[in-house]
């Protein structure tokens, strides 16, 4: 079996087009390296590193939604050039580019809307993540209250789907 290995574009590239030094991005390429030898990550090895952070809970299904955030051409891989470019508007990005992808991430179906099915989904993932040892201690319907709390809050025409004006609105 051969490895396909990948190779990132030039660091001045990506210097330029994330909110890292390059000294930063050599720090993370090595660790990307480190987790992932062939230069890309698919799924599940994305879900068993993701895991190791949350070891009280299953975050299995967290992980999948954010891996497919992060596989912004959707290729069932996440390449390093992808890992930076998200990890740069998450950690350095301006409000208004991190609800932008938080919004992308929620949009499980990318048709340019939240609807409910896809919050609640996104919630019980985050529950499910964080564990049984919650405090206090989460009763069954706790995801569809916050789930109307925040279609309360952000459906601001009331047609139960939430737009990314909406979103950005609602949250700025």
């Amino acid at each position: 079996m051969t490895m396909v290995c990948h190779r990132p574009e030039g660091l001045e590239q990506l210097e330029a087009q994330t909110n890292f030094t390059k000294r930063e991005l050599q720090v993370l390429y090595r660790g990307f390296k480190n987790e992932c030898p062939s230069g890309v990550v698919n799924e599940e090895t994305f879900k068993q590193i993701y895991a190791q952070f949350f070891p009280h809970g299953d975050a299995s299904m967290y992980a999948h939604y954010l891996f497919h955030a992060f596989d912004t051409t959707q290729t069932g891989s996440v390449k390093f050039e992808d890992f930076v470019t998200a990890l740069s508007i998450l950690l350095r990005g301006t409000v208004h580019e991190k609800l932008r992808w938080t919004f992308n991430l929620y949009d499980i179906n990318k048709d340019g809307y939240i609807n409910k099915e896809e919050m609640m989904d996104i919630v019980k993932a985050i529950y499910d993540m964080m564990g049984k040892y919650t405090y206090p201690v989460l009763k069954e319907d706790t995801p569809r209250q916050h789930v109307d709390v925040f279609f309360q809050k952000m459906d601001k025409n009331k047609d139960g789907i939430v737009t990314l004006d909406e979103f950005l609105e609602s949250c700025q």
